[in-house]
């Protein structure tokens, strides 16, 4: 019987923490709407808490992800751009 692991967008998992951090609703409740876990919404929450307390007040997940793409989009660009020249 394979246990197949769920893969959550960045966008899905600061959705889920927002809506524990700005609702004030106990991670329980929210992962069972949810569908998720509560401990990997809880993880979840606890990493958004860290990061705020590190200073990276204005970097969620989903600009994380967003910012590795671009990386990757630009690296690939300047290859194109050299192979053109």
């Amino acid at each position: 019987m394979g246990n197949t692991r769920r893969e959550f967008t960045p966008e899905f998992k600061d959705e889920a923490v927002k809506l524990v951090i700005n609702t004030g609703r106990a991670v329980a409740t929210v992962a069972r709407e949810l569908g998720v876990n509560e401990a990997t919404l809880g993880r979840w929450v606890n990493l958004f808490k860290a990061s705020q307390d590190a200073g990276e007040a204005g970097i969620t997940e989903t600009e994380k992800a967003e910012l590795l793409r671009l990386r990757k989009e630009n690296a690939d660009l300047k290859l194109d751009r050299a192979f053109l020249k």
